[in-house]
């Protein structure tokens, strides 16, 4: 067999020709691979750099193949005035609510809004929530409950695939947690009440969930957990990391001179990000978060078997919600979703005829026992909200320094409705959502911007979020503070 490969593509010079590539005025284009070697302790490094100008030909084309994958640092997280990271939470429950019970009374902000009936058991938590009603999903309604849930959760269509179907893409939460999670022990920690949560990092890619709460404290303050005070295992690649940063920064000055103006100014910017992630790692090391509520919780029962029936709900939302709320405190991870029940969840709530989904079909008139169950939801929500606010956190409490994402897949269950979704954001991401405000969008916005808000405000630079009718570019600029 011949190992002649053939003529290679004028767009990707073959290995051997990289460096004997020349412009048309004779001179060479600046190499990236030159540009990012560097020396660290005798050993050759290397780092990638933005797209430049420099990198092209003459007709506008890569002149080089990419070695590296370029590092284009983000904010590895959202921190507040007082130093404490920016953690996201979801709060989900299936099957909807019943609209006009739901919908606050008044608009805008402090005493111009009242919590509706449905909404009243968060009470407590009115000066630090933020209740959006009168978006839609701009998602086609494929699959019932399921693209509903696909479409708050991602702002993408349900992928279908025959009689199967999953998610468009990432969920929130992994949007999140793909650069908040990157400095802690767990990425994110996905905790269901009853269902399997939908949690997904992409399509056909579903994180599973905890059920047992004794499986998840043992995941997470069993063993490999240390209390603040006890002695920590060192990290011996922090100041290594902090070394190549600058070894790569040096470099990066020195061929500053070489380059046009938007270049320069492109380089720039990626020397100020590079420079601000070595700050990042420098305070990680000098100055680790602020541990100071982290303790070690009650050990649950090793289950939490049904009553007549009916699984106990509300307990196990309880322990759920402290088990998450200490594994924030103790910056085990920044992204946490609590998944009360799925959409389609026929499970029996308390002084229910019958199940969930079943009720909000069959049950006639104004479907009292179907107001009962949100109201119920709703009451676990608030527990949830307050094992969060019971933690001191500086001047604020941990609530403050999230944003906590109240939601379900759709609106009324009786006609799996996209129109008028539940949305409620809980705490105010360290100052960057305003809080004891009702938004009230006239035009039927797509709900994606109050996720791309939330988003936002959570650290993640993104340009957009969601996809074809889900997408949005902009947030929702009246809850941004």
């Amino acid at each position: 067999m011949s190992s002649h490969r053939g003529p290679q593509s004028p767009k990707s010079p073959p290995a051997s020709r990289w460096h004997a590539v020349r412009r048309l005025d004779g001179s060479a284009p600046l190499s990236r691979r030159t540009i990012l070697r560097g020396l660290l302790g005798g050993a050759a490094i290397g780092i990638g750099l933005p797209p430049l100008d420099a990198f092209f030909d003459d007709h506008g084309e890569r002149w080089l193949r990419d070695p590296f994958a370029p590092l284009l640092p983000r904010r590895a997280h959202a921190e507040g005035a007082d130093g404490f990271p920016v953690r996201f939470g979801l709060f989900f429950w299936g099957n909807g609510t019943l609209p006009e019970r739901w919908t606050p009374k008044g608009e805008g902000a402090g005493d111009a809004w009242q919590l509706s009936e449905q909404l009243a058991p968060l009470a407590a938590f009115k000066k630090k929530l933020c209740v959006v009603s009168g978006t839609r999903l701009g998602v086609p309604n494929s699959v019932p409950h399921f693209a509903g849930a696909a479409g708050i959760l991602s702002g993408r269509p349900v992928k279908l695939s025959g009689t199967d179907h999953t998610f468009g893409g990432p969920s929130i939460d992994q949007i999140i947690a793909a650069v908040a999670g990157k400095e802690t022990r767990f990425g994110s920690l996905e905790l269901a009440v009853e269902g399997n949560g939908l949690s997904y990092n992409g399509p056909n890619s579903q994180n599973p969930v905890e059920k047992s709460p004794h499986k998840a404290f043992a995941r997470l303050f069993g063993k490999g957990f240390t209390l603040p005070g006890e002695d920590p295992i060192p990290d011996p690649t922090v100041g290594l990391r902090r070394s190549i940063l600058d070894a790569v920064a040096t470099d990066c000055e020195q061929v500053r001179s070489k380059l046009g103006a938007s270049d320069q100014l492109r380089l720039q910017a990626h020397l100020d990000a590079v420079r601000n992630l070595e700050k990042r790692l420098a305070k990680l090391e000098d100055d680790p978060p602020n541990l100071a509520a982290c303790k070690l919780p009650t050990q649950p029962a090793e289950s939490y078997p049904d009553i007549e029936g009916r699984p106990q709900l509300v307990v196990r939302s309880q322990i759920m919600a402290e088990l998450a709320a200490m594994a924030l405190a103790c910056d085990q991870t920044r992204v946490v979703s609590h998944w009360l029940t799925h959409p389609v969840s026929n499970v029996l709530f308390k002084g229910a005829t019958s199940g969930h989904h079943q009720l909000t079909h069959d049950e006639p008139g104004d479907q009292p026992e179907v107001h009962a169950i949100v109201l119920q939801c709703m009451q676990m929500a608030a527990d949830y909200l307050k094992a969060l606010d019971a933690i001191p956190e500086g001047k604020g409490t941990l609530l403050d320094h999230m944003a906590v994402l109240l939601c379900s897949e759709v609106s009324l269950g009786k006609t799996h409705s996209l129109e008028e979704m539940p949305v409620v954001i809980a705490g105010s991401a360290s100052g960057k959502l305003k809080t004891d405000l009702h938004y009230r969008s006239k035009g039927g916005e797509n709900t994606s911007k109050a996720l791309m808000s939330i988003v936002r405000a959570c650290g993640v630079d993104a340009a957009t979020f969601g996809a074809d009718d889900g997408l949005t570019k902009d947030g929702l600029a009246a809850i941004e503070a």
